[in-house]
């Protein structure tokens, strides 16, 4: 008898706590799809509790900022949730977010796949991914690489900040191919060229046989943070698989970027990307 005793405050707790979360579901979904508040009669309907109960469940969250009262008696999220969300979406490790996402991409296409941040005007190898049957390329985690010579390059650069071209451009050029743009106009629009189809070619300019296609990753802020690629022997990457494959980059670099809480990536995904 004692122990049924205790065991009921256990239960009416566990249960009072998904209710409550089940409450900040609801009006996070309900806001984040345009609605401005979720009234009360709303919340007590979809948990099929009194108003009274959905009233002392609030209370607690109300008195910490996890909702807030509207001047409609509605409800809305609190700083506080704003805030612990910051806190989760800031604490995401690029790399490990993304990472799934790599290795089903190069199981699927049998090309190697990258994953690469910028620093200044010269990119980051964080993560290479290669299947049994991938090509070994000369690339190498913690290798650093002009962005002016690379697929992902051109993608943070037509993605990042206004001034990141010029700076980038303003650079000496080294070719490293005989097929490296070395001319600045020519990049330039090549840059244009990225931002307008969503994705940046390295056609054998950074490697001799080497083609690459690239797509930018963006954060909970809906900055650009890096790049995803993949790269392969022009033989086995030849250029009329190039849109195919872009259109499949774009795709999984925005997955990429919901995982790390991009709005502006989970809209387009929404919309159908390339």
């Amino acid at each position: 008898m004692t122990s049924d005793v205790q065991e009921l405050p256990t239960r009416n707790a566990a249960l009072s706590l998904r209710r409550g979360l089940r409450i900040l579901d609801l009006v996070a979904d309900r806001t984040r799809n345009g609605e401005a508040s979720v009234s009360l009669t709303t919340l007590s309907t979809a948990l099929g509790t009194a108003k009274s109960t959905v009233l002392r469940l609030t209370a607690p969250m109300l008195e910490n900022d996890l909702l807030r009262r509207t001047p409609d008696a509605g409800f809305t999220l609190g700083l506080g949730s704003l805030l612990l969300g910051q806190s989760y979406l800031e604490g995401i490790d690029l790399r490990t977010a993304a990472a799934p996402f790599l290795r089903r991409t190069a199981e699927a296409t049998g090309l190697t796949c990258h994953l690469v941040v910028p620093d200044g005007t010269d990119i980051v190898y964080v993560d290479k991914v290669e299947t049994r049957g991938t090509v070994r390329m000369a690339s190498r985690i913690g290798n650093r690489l002009p962005m002016r010579n690379t697929a992902s390059g051109k993608a943070i650069v037509a993605y990042g900040a206004p001034d990141l071209l010029d700076r980038v451009v303003a650079l000496p050029v080294h070719a490293t191919t005989e097929h490296t743009i070395t001319d600045d106009d020519r990049w330039r629009h090549e840059v244009a060229r990225t931002r307008d189809r969503g994705y940046g070619i390295d056609d054998r300019e950074n490697e001799p046989d080497i083609r690459c296609v690239a797509a930018p990753v963006f954060d909970h802020a809906n900055q650009v943070v890096g790049a995803m690629s993949i790269s392969g022997l022009a033989s086995r990457f030849p250029a009329s698989a190039v849109r195919e494959l872009g259109g499949g980059v774009v795709r999984t670099a925005l997955e990429i970027s919901v995982a790390l809480g991009s709005s502006s990536a989970q809209l387009a995904l929404a919309r159908g990307a390339r």
